[in-house]
């Protein structure tokens, strides 16, 4: 079982920045891989970024080179840092763990999922 719980959302104007954290309980953090995943009213969950457990990174195409996602092993942690944010983006942001190998960009790969963290921008 693994507990995620979500940080640093935010209000911030268009082409601000934010950074969010998703913290994680238990000892086998480091064997997952996490993934950002963002949902924003009568829209469907989609993917934003993931790292694979030793440090891989992917992107979705829109947020390429504006976001990017980390992950402190040590503080059993991973981050999302968001640039030039734009007010489409305004969503719910949710942190996921999945233990599988494989692609990362679908929700049902993932085995568990965070609270999620509101994000909004501004225009």
């Amino acid at each position: 079982q693994v507990d995620l719980v979500e940080s640093g959302g935010g209000l911030v104007q268009a082409g601000g920045s934010l950074r969010l954290s998703c913290a994680a309980s238990g000892r086998t953090f480091s064997s997952y891989a996490m993934g950002w995943f963002r949902q924003a009213p009568g829209k469907d969950r989609e993917f934003a970024a993931a790292i694979s457990w030793n440090g891989g990174t992917y992107y979705a195409d829109s947020v390429k080179g504006r976001f990017t996602i980390s992950r402190d092993n040590a503080k059993n942690t991973v981050y999302l840092q968001m640039s030039s944010l734009k007010p489409e983006e305004t969503a719910v942001y949710y942190c996921a763990a999945k233990q599988t190998r494989g692609t990362y960009s679908y929700p049902h790969e993932y085995d568990y999922w965070g609270q999620g963290t509101q994000v909004t921008v501004s225009s």
